[in-house]
């Protein structure tokens, strides 16, 4: 490129117009991630039915900006607790399979005597000694 058209180039498209450019793609992508999030806890829903499932998709596709907002008001509360339990379910799953897959499985007796060993060193009180044998003996 010659400098006059790197200059008129430049001067057809301000910093401004850059700046704004960015900020509209930086929204564009948000949008669609947030659409992206909608749509999968839609479908991780436990409670709705298939055909719930079928007009909430089709409304946030048809209607995208009443739909999320409309979605958000109505069933925003429970989706952070659904994305919690799947969390936890997750790691729960996770821990069994490298419990299982160490071969590590203790027997209660021995988790029983690792805690009164740590309750002789003082690390456990003798309030939480009992609680945790409760625990590991229910």
């Amino acid at each position: 490129m010659t400098n006059a058209l790197q200059l008129a180039v430049a001067q057809n498209y301000p910093l401004l117009n850059i700046f704004w450019t960015t900020i509209m793609l930086f929204l564009w992508i948000l949008w669609i991630f947030l659409l992206i999030y909608i749509i999968t806890d839609v479908f991780r829903s436990n409670d709705l039915s298939g055909w719930a499932k079928a007009l909430w998709t089709i409304f946030i596709i048809l209607l995208p900006f009443l739909g999320v907002l409309i979605y958000l008001i109505a069933r925003g509360d429970t989706m952070q607790k659904r994305q919690m339990r799947e969390y936890q379910e997750t790691d729960q799953a996770m821990r069994s399979y490298i419990k299982d897959a160490a071969g590590t499985q203790q027997s209660t007796a021995d988790e029983v005597t690792k805690l009164a060993s740590l309750r002789d060193q003082g690390v456990l009180t003798e309030q939480e000694f009992l609680n945790q044998k409760q625990r590991l003996l229910a």
